[in-house]
């Protein structure tokens, strides 16, 4: 059985308490707090290139996420430098055109192709280590399904397969094959 509390300061403080949950919760304040504390971003230094095939380009934002503000655009096919990752978004900058600055995009709207042209293809690693396991080949000048980035490493997929490639396979590029 629950005691009824009599002190009016503590029913104050208890109704405050429920107020102040209750404006967080449905305010999406708690959304971004938790957003923010289980996304560990990753330092990148990788090139990608936009394969959204929006008319109006791909969206930048001014954080990791679809609630915070676009703040730019960025054409298809154009080369954009990634310098952190975080879950499904990564941070931009030096985008070829279009957009400015530095911002937020979403990693499946991005793409990269491999290097290796003239040879029989590159190597991707169960980890970002060249010592690590190998778990296939892709073909040189192959378009890649972009997963992250660690590094200077590109974390891909690949029919299926999932791996690491290093940053002297990839080809951040749409428009040449990096030879």
């Amino acid at each position: 059985m629950a005691k009824k509390v009599k002190n009016p300061a503590s029913k104050l403080m208890i109704g405050l308490a429920f107020s102040c949950i209750s404006v967080i919760l449905n305010s999406g304040i708690a959304n971004q707090i938790s957003l923010a504390k289980s996304t560990n971003s990753q330092k990148c230094n990788i090139f990608a290139y936009v394969t959204d095939t929006d008319q109006q380009g791909l969206n930048v934002r001014s954080g990791a996420s679809t609630n915070n503000t676009i703040i730019g655009q960025i054409p298809i096919k154009e080369t954009v430098q990634i310098i952190s990752a975080a879950g499904n978004w990564v941070q931009i900058t030096n985008a070829s055109d279009g957009f400015k600055g530095t911002g937020w995009v979403s990693v499946p709207k991005l793409g990269l192709t491999t290097r290796g042209y003239g040879t029989n293809g590159v190597n991707f690693y169960v980890n970002t280590s060249q010592q690590s396991q190998k778990v296939g080949r892709i073909p040189a000048n192959t378009a890649v399904k972009l997963l992250g980035c660690q590094g200077d490493w590109a974390q891909v997929e690949y029919q299926g397969v999932k791996g690491w490639l290093t940053r002297k396979d990839q080809c951040g590029a749409a428009l040449t094959s990096c030879s």
